[in-house]
C-alpha cells in the first residue's frame, strides 16, 4: 500500500495515511438491532413517502396555552388521526391486514450517540398534560439508560420529532410491522396564509412513510392530511 492510498502510512515514519489513524469500535447490542431493523425495512417494505408543510402557529399556541411540549401536541394529533384511519394503525403481515384496537405511539428519543423509541400506550385517550408527563418520564429513563424492554414494546405507529435537533426535514423510517411513521421537522419562521392574507408565522414539515401494501397512496394522503388538519386547527 502506498502512502497515497487510503489507510496508507508514510514509509519510515509514524505519519498516518490520508484518513488519519483509524480505530475500531464494536457496535452495541442496541445499535446492532437498529441496523438490522433499518436494513429489514429498506429490503422488505415497499414504502411510500409523502410530505406536507403546515402552519404550525395553532399547534404552538395550544402547547403554550396547555403548558406542554410541542411533541405532546404532535403525539395527540397523530393518535387522534390513527383512531380515524385504522389502516394507519395496523400492520401488513403474511398477506393479511392486522388492525389494532389500541393506539400506541412510539416516540423516538435521541441519546448521546443513538436513539430509542419508547411507547406511549393508549395515546389517543390521554390528555395533553398526561402525554407531556409521560414523554418527560420516558425521556428521562432513556437518558439514564433505564428503559425496560416493556417500555419499548407494543407500538402501533412511530413519531420522530426533529425539533430538538433543529433539522427542518427528515425522511421517516417505518418500524416493521407497523404500517406507517411520521417525522416532524423543526418549526421555522415563514410567511403563512390566514383568512386570505399573508402573515408572518411559523411552519413545520410533516413527512409520512407508509407501507403501501396496507396504506395505499390515497389512504396515506388522507391520513397525513388528517394529522395536518388537527395541528392547524389547534384542537387535536
Amino acid at each position: 500500500m502506498s502512502e497515497w492510498e487510503p489507510g496508507g502510512v508514510t514509509p519510515g515514519g509514524p505519519e498516518p495515511g490520508l484518513k488519519g489513524v483509524s480505530s475500531i469500535r464494536e457496535p452495541t447490542r442496541a445499535e446492532r438491532a437498529a441496523g438490522r431493523r433499518s436494513a429489514e425495512t429498506r429490503a422488505t417494505v415497499p414504502d411510500l413517502e409523502l410530505g406536507m408543510v403546515i402552519d404550525a402557529g395553532p399547534a404552538l399556541a395550544l402547547a403554550e396555552a396547555e403548558g406542554c411540549s410541542l411533541t405532546a401536541v404532535l403525539v395527540r394529533a397523530c393518535a387522534a388521526a390513527l383512531r380515524e384511519h385504522p389502516r394507519a394503525n395496523g400492520a401488513y403481515r403474511d398477506g393479511h391486514f392486522e388492525l389494532h384496537s389500541r393506539v400506541n405511539v412510539a416516540v423516538t428519543v435521541p441519546t448521546e450517540d443513538f436513539y430509542l423509541a419508547p411507547t406511549v400506550l393508549d395515546a389517543d385517550t390521554r390528555s395533553l398534560a398526561a402525554l407531556d408527563t409521560e414523554l418527560a418520564r420516558l425521556s428521562a429513563l432513556a437518558a439514564a439508560g433505564e428503559l425496560t424492554a416493556a417500555a419499548l414494546a407494543g407500538a402501533t405507529f412511530t413519531l420522530t420529532d426533529l425539533g430538538p435537533q433543529g433539522a427542518h426535514h427528515g425522511g421517516a423510517l417505518i418500524t416493521p410491522p407497523q404500517a406507517a411513521a411520521i417525522t416532524a421537522g423543526a418549526v421555522r419562521p415563514a410567511p403563512v396564509v390566514r383568512d386570505g392574507a399573508v402573515r408572518a408565522g411559523h411552519t413545520l414539515t410533516l413527512t409520512l412513510a407508509a407501507d403501501s401494501r396496507i396504506l395505499f397512496g390515497a389512504a396515506a394522503g388522507r391520513f397525513l392530511r388528517a394529522v395536518a388538519v388537527m395541528l392547524e386547527s389547534g384542537r387535536p
